[in-house]
């Protein structure tokens, strides 16, 4: 996988990892590409879960 690629993944999912922790919704997920989209809902998916352990407010 190319770097560049890469890198764009995963700075989608820490979008919706700190999304998450700030309570926004799913619905907010600002893109529309399916790939990058996936990542920032797994990003939003991980901060809930860590949220629901008690490790976010």
């Amino acid at each position: 996988m190319k770097r560049q690629k890469r890198d764009r993944l995963e700075r989608a999912h820490a979008q919706g990892f700190k999304a998450g922790v700030a309570g926004r919704s799913k619905e907010l997920c600002p893109y529309q590409n399916q790939e990058i989209r996936s990542q920032w809902l797994g990003g939003w998916r991980d901060a809930q879960e860590a949220r629901s352990v008690g490790l976010y407010r």
